[in-house]
């Protein structure tokens, strides 16, 4: 039986690409079922535009994605939550496809994929396709011995999020959303990185060294704040033992 699909888009003064996000989502050969904007303090027409795709819109005062991700996942309804940013721009299938996955593969809990990324010069998007993305769902992905979530692009089972729930910090303005969920993951869950599950996503974050530097800053303390909490290799030892795989030392082991 095909699950049902909630799409949480959070937008802190970001209407333009919101609308954008939101057209593609209107065109889905498969609609969402429950389409969330989460507001997060804005002060232009991001509302508004919410309102005028149908979107229902949930209110978060506390500034930040941690925050605003939290807050529209708690109030969903649907078995599956999508998560896109305002800047991402979805294809036509992409709810279709998170359905079709999600109904296929009863132990898969968490879906993502990677982003092309539109806007900026061509170095930012060969920068961006080239080494900053494989970096991530590639070597991260092998540091902690299972597949990686980008925030601008997946979906998981509302009952995992109620497990991740109380190990997501949602409090603190300075992690990385998708990171610090990534390593938060309960050994043993079923997350795959699917590579062909392309969204687009805009290069704004490459378009100046500060803003590169902060995003770069911000997934340091990431992995700081966590790993103070369990360290790096225990994660990844736990992850490879709940696969059955002895040698926790060499190989990465992918997400059923």
């Amino acid at each position: 039986m095909s699950p049902t699909v909630s799409v949480i888009v959070p937008s802190y003064n970001d209407a333009a690409m919101l609308e954008q996000c939101l057209d593609a989502l209107a065109r889905q050969s498969r609609p969402a079922d429950e389409l969330i904007v989460v507001d997060n303090g804005s002060s232009d027409s991001t509302v508004e535009v919410a309102r005028r795709f149908g979107a229902r819109v949930v209110a978060e005062a506390k500034r930040g994605i941690p925050q605003a991700t939290a807050a529209g996942f708690d109030a969903a309804t649907g078995e599956v939550l999508g998560r896109l940013d305002a800047d991402s721009v979805p294809p036509g299938d992409w709810v279709e496809r998170v359905e079709r996955a999600f109904a296929r593969e009863p132990d898969l809990d968490v879906l993502s994929g990677p982003g092309r990324f539109y806007g900026g010069s061509e170095f930012i998007h060969w920068f961006a396709e080239t080494l900053y993305m494989p970096m991530y769902y590639n070597f991260v992905a092998w540091l902690l011995g299972h597949d990686v979530v980008f925030g601008s692009n997946f979906a998981i089972r509302r009952e995992a999020w109620r497990e991740l729930r109380p190990r997501f910090h949602r409090d603190r303005r300075d992690v990385h959303d998708d990171l610090d969920l990534t390593m938060n993951l309960v050994p043993g869950m079923g997350v795959r990185f699917d590579r062909s599950l392309v969204v687009g996503v805009s290069a704004r974050p490459f378009e100046s060294w500060p803003r590169a530097w902060r995003g770069a800053h911000m997934a340091f303390i990431t992995a700081a704040v966590n790993h103070r909490e369990e360290s790096l290799v225990e994660r990844r030892r736990a992850w490879i033992a709940s696969r059955g795989a002895g040698d926790v030392s060499l190989g990465f082991v992918r997400g059923r």
